[in-house]
């Protein structure tokens, strides 16, 4: 019983970083209809640099600072070289954003290397947690991607430029009658998504390995959680991942993580055959 809750406790931690990653994967699908083959990859690219900057400063904290930092400006670039020019047409997207997977993994082994690494825990020791010694870092985590998710939407629904980003997302046309700058609303929409791609790949990076195909596993389980949650429901995202994540550790208690993934990819086809738009579309937007 100890092992079941903790792995269901690892679960829930890893669900709320996961759920940072695919909220950043949602608003960008659901302001641009950008499919985002990438992201994932963005992902890697935190883990990458929150590694780097860290061993050079000495200093996780000011890597995890630095880090998003770094995240919006390689999206502003990506957005306007890569997204804008072919924006138009969704399919197209894939395909770019595919290319720029690639180029993102070749580019992190060439100069990285292909030897996967781990980064030390910045908080060391564990705690009693329902009977499991269970490590503190993982907890810090937790909270640091809860007040992430907190600070996301509090920027989203109090703020002017979230309150364009919302106009934006209802209606581009009315956006731009009514005056509010759609292009550049776009171009730090995704921005925004990228570095919280990168800034979970940063808090991650002591948990998980840090390589260049860090990203290949986590961007089928971001995609889940956008499906199951609702395309573009930023709520109903976060919740599907840590649902899905809870699920997949508990899975793991009786069976290998093979079949906690089929398990997870059996309950995406069990709601999109109840419920199409996914299991919160209409609940919240």
């Amino acid at each position: 019983m100890d092992l079941v809750f903790a792995l269901a406790i690892n679960g829930l931690v890893w669900g709320l970083i996961i759920a940072l990653i695919a909220l950043g994967l949602s608003i960008i699908f659901g302001l641009l209809d950008v499919i985002n083959v990438a992201h994932g990859d963005f992902f890697m690219v935190g883990t990458v640099v929150g590694l780097i900057v860290a061993e050079r400063t000495g200093s996780f904290w000011l890597a995890l600072a630095i880090v998003p930092l770094i995240g919006f400006l390689l999206g502003l670039v990506v957005e306007r070289f890569v997204i804008r020019p072919s924006a138009r047409l969704a399919s197209l997207t894939i395909v770019t954003t595919f290319g720029l997977s690639m180029i993102l993994q070749e580019g992190v082994r060439a100069t990285f290397g292909a030897q996967p690494r781990r980064m030390a825990a910045p908080v060391q020791g564990t705690v009693p947690l329902f009977g499991v010694d269970y490590e503190i870092y993982r907890l810090v985590a937790a909270l640091f991607s809860v007040a992430c998710l907190l600070l996301f939407f509090v920027f989203l629904n109090r703020t002017k430029l979230g309150t364009w980003i919302r106009a934006v997302r209802h209606d581009h046309e009315t956006a731009t009658a009514l005056g509010i700058p759609v292009v550049r609303v776009c171009a730090f929409t995704f921005a925004l998504g990228t570095a919280l791609a990168l800034v979970g790949g940063a808090i991650a990076a002591p948990i998980t390995t840090v390589e260049f195909r860090t990203g290949v596993d986590i961007l089928p389980f971001c995609f889940m959680a956008v499906v199951i949650g609702g395309l573009g429901n930023l709520q109903g995202t976060i919740a599907a991942a840590v649902l899905l994540s809870v699920m997949e550790g508990l899975v793991t208690s009786v069976a290998d993580p093979t079949m906690a993934r089929v398990a997870s990819l059996a309950v995406m086809c069990a709601v999109l055959l109840v419920r199409p738009h996914g299991l919160f579309a209409g609940a919240t937007r």
